[in-house]
């Protein structure tokens, strides 16, 4: 039985959550996010909680049962707070800025690189080597995040690339004579 699952989600003020046709749909102050539902499990909405259920007892459904309560949980914070990742530029010459919809990075190469920000996203720079990424649907944040560190991800020797704030990088020692 999903430990996840049984327990429902609470939906705080400000944010109102529909059942339309299999979807399921969060809006808040921060926008609007839909969720497609599977044929394994049942939503209902009553008061100010989403609680799901499995419509059978098989495998299949006892899985998606605890992971459409995670993202329908996910949308909600979404929605009414919604989630951010912070990164840290280490390197000589390493500097980020924001001019439009464009995130443009000197990370190193003999070119800067020209990001665009999707639909959805705030991405803000305080300092040149702070990158801050917000917005409402917590996996495009995450994959905006990832995107920008792949161009240049933290090396072991020095610490240079981009970092997530909170990410620890194990520094290795150099070459001895």
């Amino acid at each position: 039985m999903s430990r996840v699952g049984k327990y429902p989600v609470v939906v705080p003020a400000g944010v109102t959550v529909s059942l339309m046709d299999r979807t399921v749909v969060a809006k808040g102050k921060l926008g609007e996010l839909k969720l497609a539902l599977t044929d394994h499990v049942d939503v209902e909405i009553r008061d100010n909680e989403v609680a799901v259920a499995p419509r059978g007892s098989d495998r299949q459904a006892r899985t998606l049962w605890g992971t459409t309560r995670a993202l329908i949980n996910t949308m909600v914070v979404g929605v009414s707070t919604g989630y951010s990742k912070s990164m840290e530029i280490t390197g000589t010459g390493y500097k980020a800025a924001v001019q439009g919809k464009e995130l443009i990075l000197n990370l190193g190469y003999s070119h800067e690189i020209r990001y665009q920000v999707p639909e959805g996203i705030k991405i803000t720079c305080e300092k040149p080597t702070l990158v801050k990424v917000e917005g409402s649907d917590k996996q495009v944040v995450g994959q905006v995040a990832a995107e920008i560190r792949g161009y240049r991800g933290p090396e072991p020797y020095k610490g240079k690339g981009v970092k997530y704030t909170d990410e620890v990088i194990r520094r290795k020692e150099g070459k001895k004579k």
